[in-house]
């Protein structure tokens, strides 16, 4: 990571026949909007006739070799900093089965996975990030186990800290959960430690699978508060400080209180 887009291709799967060409039309004139705004431009693309629609990107960019973000790293004694809430994909599995009656909720989740991380990089690249990683469908907890297999420290992240999307634990605690949550429980939940502060019905959430999730990054403690107030400041209202590094305790890379 920390590099920044030039040229885009389109890859796209399309069910000629099934779907009307206006479909397509809008997918291709969304992700142009998106490409524009990340100072890219679309060089092209492929389009394939699939019985089931999928979209990509496939991007070409340019990073300083000195200056590039990897998703291990992270040094005892830093701040772990969470750019946009979770709870993505508990939402959008509520909207389809119809759970979801909170109009501004899923206007919400829908603003927050469209928006990019650009600005957030940006400001970040000004400080000392020692690791970086976005939030996917391995869910929080997956991402922040990655990281912390790759670093000489234990994460440690707050609950309580977290930035969630509204309606997202209502969601959970109604029964609604997606797909993925438990194949991410099983493959975390080996090098994890729940504290038992954190009680049962919260915990899903770590394992949400994220659409377009926010930066998760380690940099100095000293810097946190800093780089909290510019992203803050440049709109990024969910952004938080959601937990620690700590020493590193045998088998144990990832701990939630």
């Amino acid at each position: 990571m920390g590099g920044r887009p030039i040229t885009c291709l389109n890859l796209v799967n399309f069910p000629d026949g099934q779907l009307p060409p206006e479909e397509l039309h809008k997918i291709i004139e969304g992700a142009l909007d998106k490409i524009t705004e990340s100072g890219a431009v679309l060089a092209g693309g492929h389009t394939v006739e699939d019985s089931e629609p999928k979209f990509g990107l496939s991007v070409t960019g340019v990073v300083h070799p000195q200056k590039i973000w990897r998703n291990v790293g992270a040094r005892h004694g830093d701040a772990l900093i969470l750019t946009k809430p979770i709870g993505s994909g508990v939402l959008f599995n509520a909207e389809l089965k119809g759970k979801l009656n909170d109009a501004t909720a899923f206007n919400s989740c829908i603003e927050s996975v469209t928006a990019l991380n650009r600005t957030a990089a940006e400001i970040l690249a000004k400080f000392e990030v020692h690791a970086a990683t976005d939030i996917t469908g391995f869910g929080l907890a997956g991402h922040a186990l990655e990281m912390a297999q790759g670093s000489e420290a234990a994460l440690t992240i707050e609950l309580d800290a977290l930035p969630v999307m509204a309606q997202a634990m209502e969601m959970y605690n109604a029964g609604v959960t997606t797909g993925v949550n438990r194949h991410n429980r099983e493959k975390t939940i080996p090098h994890l430690r729940l504290e038992e502060s954190v009680a049962e019905d919260r915990q899903e959430i770590l394992f949400d699978p994220q659409t377009s999730g926010g930066l998760f990054v380690a940099l100095p403690e000293e810097q946190a508060s800093d780089a909290l107030e510019q992203l803050r400041e440049s709109g990024l209202e969910h952004a938080a400080v959601v937990g620690r590094t700590s020493q590193r305790d045998n088998s144990i890379h990832l701990v939630i209180k």
